[in-house]
């Protein structure tokens, strides 16, 4: 078992994942496993395939995020030189920027497996059409096609130009 394996099966062990977590673990994925546009579009295997990409990616922005807080904990000596001083609070500043962004995505990537479980993943909030497996694949937590999504932000552009 891999140290990614045991990540996703701790992730999966809280009460309220045991009985989908009974259920993924029938879903064979091969390593090397790419979703296909000639298979049906969100069966098992490309569900199972999106969410340990999700979990995985998870894993990686909590891991960043304990590195971000020893950094800052880190770097709360006082620096006597004012120049210095500047650049670490410049420093600390874009770090907690990062960390607050990375907060957000995994609040987006939290809903994302939210859908798979409730069977909404893959397809667009707006129009219901499937959201391509490319898209998907680049970009895992995309709610809309790209088609509705060059809508939206047009409209939105649009609404702040005013």
């Amino acid at each position: 078992m891999q140290e990614s394996d045991i990540k996703t099966a701790n992730l999966d062990a809280r009460p309220e994942n045991v009985e989908s977590a009974k259920m993924k673990a029938e879903v064979f994925l091969p390593d090397d496993y790419r979703p296909a546009e000639d298979e049906p579009f969100m069966n098992d295997r490309q569900l199972e395939y999106f969410r340990r990409k999700l979990i995985h990616w998870k894993n990686e922005l909590l891991d960043q995020s304990a590195e971000t807080i020893d950094n800052l904990q880190d770097s709360g000596r006082n620096v006597p030189d004012i120049a210095d001083r500047a650049s670490e609070e410049t420093d600390r500043a874009l770090e907690l920027r990062t960390r607050d962004r990375q907060r957000k995505l995994v609040s987006k990537i939290d809903a994302a497996l939210r859908r798979i479980e409730s069977g909404e993943f893959g397809y667009c909030d707006m129009t219901g059409e499937p959201i391509s497996l490319k898209r998907l694949d680049a970009r895992p937590i995309a709610t809309m096609t790209l088609e509705a999504q060059e809508k939206h932000e047009r409209r939105e552009k649009v609404h702040r130009d005013d």
